[in-house]
């Protein structure tokens, strides 16, 4: 009798990584696929959007996806269940909707599921109730994917004719540009205003000294637009004195913030580490993802909820073990009588979490040796923000002193921390308060010394430039754009050159400039905050089904295609001339000055002569040239996918063995680094690796004929109890046995505590 064959349940996500982390918890019943994000998309040939019907939007499957389409659907034919299972937001939802669609699912059948968080009982909770693709979010998503390709089709060609070839169009990339660039006017048109202050330094007894501040007088304050003003204040007070006229005490607290969501995690991480937003979400992605903890933390596992979310909403569960975890670790005194909670922003996207750790189990020290450098920072700072958010405010005791000196009014000011509260697990960098008190022995009717009086001269300074943590708040506060666009956005504009980075500073370029202008004066609904505000309004209302796509797309496009014909008639006399800046460098092929340009890496400098010159440069961010990259190192070997010869390259995690004909070839192979230990399975050298999140793992060289592996460094010492291996742990500065029934361990000599 022929066995019957076991049908298995298919999983299509979008992240291969990701993949293979649910893979491991659903176990062999079922089968998870990667779609590697969307597979289809608008044609890059034409609009692909019928205008005159309404706004249906012609598919085609991506270029490139056609094998892994097919493999889809071989999987899909002999699955039992078939579960749709792409990231928890409006891009995922419509990713759902088109893997539907190319798989012959009908949206209403209860296919789809979403994963906030990618722990095991998450997944298999949520595998137990799928359900229908929510179309409300579907046409949300189509409706912005639609609006950005009329604008960037119809917008770019004639940006082309009229400033640059190459240029692109956008409706949050061009209010965006127009943010930086109308801040650097700001700036430039900025004329400083004079303006004076007082300060005078008096004795407060037991060799303590106080900073008094210049207010005004009976009436009220006083603006001071002279120093001859100043100095007239100044020279009476001198012969008075300084008499306190009141003294008022109170208690302030101060509440935490509320956990992350995403515009606020990338505007700390921006603060705290200099990441970029797209640093910050590959990072947070990586993180929500899955990476690999070891046996001892359940191996390979999320250990973030879905960093995309405007949301501060947290779970029951999530506030419970928080709870917990601070009374043990902290105190119950620092646990609030009642529970803290946040309401997120009119608009907000509540379809899941705000960015918080999946367990709090999985302190940050304690996982640290499995992240990397710049995961543990993200995760850490996350971890931090979550647990504050949770806890008691902190409080301070202030004294504000009042002095009277001929009638003039100064005042002094100290706020002194007197419970710490969620400064203990998260500190704002702030400033937390005076140690100790020196104004709270004051009373009133007190004369205390003046040591000095100083007028002091002042001026108003500019708005200061955007960096990414700024602009994004600006973004945010505006509502420009949804958190899954800002660092798409900022990168966009980047490439594009119409802004670049001086170190952490974003800058406006005189191409951003001059198509900002051309905008402005041609296409004004475009690079309006308002109306960009406004649309994504209105792509709310359609994800909650309170409008339609097709009365959104019909309300935009009248009003667009009639400016675009007006601007069309008048191209001729919108062009631009971009302004030429000259280098300082020689062009060594024909003699030329070379002129600065910028590009999507960067600056760089380009002979004028082109097309007949093409020579170029790359520049640093000092306007010099950028050193050649060292030679890679050449050997004997061949790729053994192509032939090509084989070279030695270089990276931050040491050498490696990579194809002479890449990107053609993309082969690579590890060159594993001998640490001078033998293997105590097979007596071969025991190399050096880094895994797949870079951390560093340690095997034998005859892999695969040995399979010994650890994940920290082994030594050539034998544990005296058992004759096992003894291996450094990392970070711990102890070694111990690599045997798990026994729990031998000694101090790791200081020349191997590093590791």
């Amino acid at each position: 009798m022929q066995e019957n064959k076991k049908n298995v349940n298919l999983v299509i996500v979008e992240s291969p990584a990701k993949a293979a982390t649910i893979n491991s918890y659903l176990g062999s019943g079922y089968k998870v696929i990667a779609s590697k994000g969307h597979v289809r998309d608008l044609p890059k040939s034409s609009l692909g959007v019928d205008t005159e019907h309404g706004f249906k939007a012609k598919y085609i499957n991506i270029q490139g996806k056609s094998a892994l389409i097919s493999e889809m659907k071989k999987e899909a034919k002999g699955a039992d269940k078939i579960y749709l299972a792409t990231d928890p937001d409006r891009e995922g939802e419509a990713i759902s909707w088109h893997l539907a669609t190319v798989l012959g699912i009908a949206p209403e059948e209860a296919n789809r599921v979403a994963f906030n968080e990618i722990t095991q009982n998450t997944i298999k909770a949520e595998i137990e109730h799928p359900r229908a693709i929510d179309m409300n979010l579907v046409n949300s998503q189509q409706a912005r994917r639609v609006l950005d390709r009329i604008v960037g089709y119809k917008l770019s060609p004639y940006l082309w004719k009229t400033v640059k070839s190459g240029l692109s169009a956008g409706r949050v990339q061009s209010v965006a540009t127009r943010i930086i660039v109308e801040r650097e006017a700001e700036i430039e048109k900025f004329v400083p205003k004079e303006f004076w202050t007082i300060e005078a330094i008096l004795s407060l007894g037991r060799n303590q000294k106080g900073k008094a501040k210049f207010f005004g007088d009976a009436n009220g304050k006083i603006e001071l637009a002279t120093g001859d003003a100043a100095q007239k204040i100044v020279d009476a007070c001198r012969a008075g004195e300084f008499r306190v006229s009141g003294v008022k005490k109170s208690k302030k607290s101060k509440s935490p913030e509320p956990p992350f969501e995403t515009s606020t995690l990338q505007q700390a991480a921006s603060k705290r580490f200099g990441f970029h937003s797209k640093r910050t979400m590959k990072v947070a992605q990586e993180l929500y993802e899955g990476v690999n903890l070891g046996p001892a933390h359940g191996g390979v596992h999320g250990v973030i909820t879905y960093m995309r979310t405007d949301s501060l909403r947290i779970s029951d569960e999530a506030a419970a073990a928080a709870e917990k975890l601070i009374k043990e670790k902290y105190g119950a005194e620092f646990y609030p009588s009642k529970r803290k909670t946040y309401k997120s922003k009119s608009g907000a996207q509540d379809a899941h979490e705000a960015i918080r750790p999946v367990s709090m189990e999985l302190l940050p020290e304690e996982i640290r040796p499995f992240l990397t450098a710049d995961q543990y920072k993200l995760y850490k700072l996350i971890w931090d923000r979550f647990v504050a958010s949770q806890m008691k405010n902190a409080e301070y005791d202030a004294v504000e002193v009042e002095l009277d000196n001929v009638g003039y009014l100064f005042k002094m000011s100290e706020s002194i921390l007197i419970f710490k509260g969620y400064r203990v697990a998260y500190s704002d960098d702030e400033d937390a308060g005076d140690k100790s008190s020196k104004l709270r022995g004051i009373s009133e009717g007190d004369v205390l010394p003046c040591e000095e009086i100083t007028p002091i001269q002042n001026f108003t300074e500019p708005p200061p430039h955007f960096d990414e943590a700024s602009l994004i708040k600006f973004l945010k506060e505006k509502g420009i754009g949804r958190p899954s666009t800002y660092a798409p956005t900022i990168t966009t504009i980047l490439e594009r050159g119409y802004i670049e980075r001086d170190k952490k500073l974003l800058l406006a370029t005189p191409l951003g400039k001059a198509t900002v202008e051309l905008m402005k004066k041609n296409f004004p609904e475009i690079v309006d905050y308002k109306f960009t505000a406004n649309m994504e309004t209105e792509l709310d209302e359609i994800a909650r089904g309170d409008n339609t796509f097709e009365h959104v797309l019909e309300d935009f496009y009248g009003d667009f295609e009639k400016t675009l014909e007006r601007a069309q008639e008048h191209i001729g006399e919108n062009k631009v001339a971009l302004p030429v800046e000259e280098s300082d460098l020689i062009c060594e092929k024909c003699g030329r000055r070379m002129i600065i340009k910028t590009g999507r890496f960067g600056k760089f400098a380009a002979c004028p002569g082109y097309p007949e010159c093409k020579n170029t440069k790359p520049l640093d961010a000092s306007g010099g040239v950028k050193k050649e990259k060292e030679a890679p190192e050449k050997t004997d070997l061949k790729c053994e996918l192509c032939g090509g010869d084989i070279v030695i390259r270089k990276s931050r995690y040491g050498k490696f063995y990579a194809c002479s004909n890449f990107p053609k070839c993309k082969y690579t192979k590890p060159i594993r680094e001998e640490i001078g230990v033998s293997c105590p399975k097979c007596g071969a050298p025991v190399v050096k690796g880094f895994g797949k999140n870079h951390t560093a793992f340690y095997s034998c060289s005859d892999y695969p004929k040995c399979d010994f592996s650890v994940w920290d460094m082994p030594t050539e010492k034998n544990c005296p109890v058992c004759g096992s291996r003894l291996l450094v742990k990392k970070g711990k500065g102890y070694l111990y046995c690599m045997n798990k029934d026994c729990s031998y361990k000694e101090d790791a000599p200081e020349s191997e505590k590093k590791e």
